[in-house]
């Protein structure tokens, strides 16, 4: 879809009464007025949102309407409020390497991605994210430091269980690199989340807000219940908390 152009007419989301309100806070007349004004006529490169050495401009925004997809911008900085909502009491820590990081340890392995890591422990976190571009495709990996797991979520069914054992090597690397200490990975598990144990997507645009969501509800300890019928909410949601640089 073109992006730019006529906005969006954003209408409150009816909510099923299936909808927890809690798993699914209501977003206020207020709230989508400010959605509609961000997605509304203006200059595509005026910055509305900014954190994280990150910057986020309406055209940014604009990948999150009906069935665009999303671009790098908006799903790094969705990944950072995961990282920011990770120091509050009662919720896992959390790191999250940005959408280039796959793809420059594939071209050239650890010593590509050395500095990423520069006075961080990320053996300190409780779970680390991996948001991947599989060319026109989103996915993501999870590694739990806690129940020593790697975990592949794809929303289109696919298994990569290579993908999983490319980040656990790299975890052994950077234990080596950086703590000086063997990582012994006999009593880890490397698992492709299967299609009857997440929700599935069924367009071909809805990706990346998957991706977001798998990694949203995986950071708060979560079973993943959400459905497509849940993404035009969900998008909606998104250019707020992006907005506010806060989750709900």
């Amino acid at each position: 879809m073109e992006l730019g152009g006529r906005a969006e007419k954003l209408r409150p989301v009816k909510k099923e009464r299936s909808w927890n309100s809690e798993e699914f806070p209501e977003l206020t007349k207020g709230m989508l007025e400010e959605v509609k004004r961000a997605l509304g006529p203006g200059d595509p490169d005026e910055v509305l949102s900014s954190g994280f050495k990150l910057r986020i401009t309406r055209m940014d925004l604009l990948t999150l309407t009906n069935t665009c997809w999303l671009n790098d911008e908006v799903i790094n900085f969705y990944m950072n409020l995961l990282i920011e909502r990770g120091k509050t009491p009662g919720f896992p820590t959390v790191h999250a390497f940005n959408t280039f990081f796959y793809t420059k340890l594939c071209a050239g392995g650890y010593l590509a991605v050395k500095r990423w890591t520069k006075g961080l422990d990320i053996f300190d976190r409780d779970l680390i994210l991996v948001p991947v571009h599989l060319g026109v495709h989103w996915s993501l990996v999870v590694t739990d430091l806690r129940k020593k797991t790697v975990r592949y979520f794809d929303s289109m069914g696919q298994q990569n269980d290579g993908m999983c054992r490319r980040i656990l090597q790299y975890l052994q690397e950077e234990s080596k690199c950086k703590k000086f200490q063997h990582l012994d990975t006999s009593e880890w598990t490397l698992y492709s989340m299967k299609p009857h144990e997440i929700p599935q997507q069924m367009n071909g645009s809805d990706c990346g807000v998957f991706a977001c969501k798998y990694a949203d509800y995986v950071c708060r300890d979560q079973s993943i219940t959400f459905t497509q019928a849940h993404m035009p909410y969900f998008r909606k949601r998104m250019v707020w908390e992006i907005l506010r640089r806060q989750l709900l």
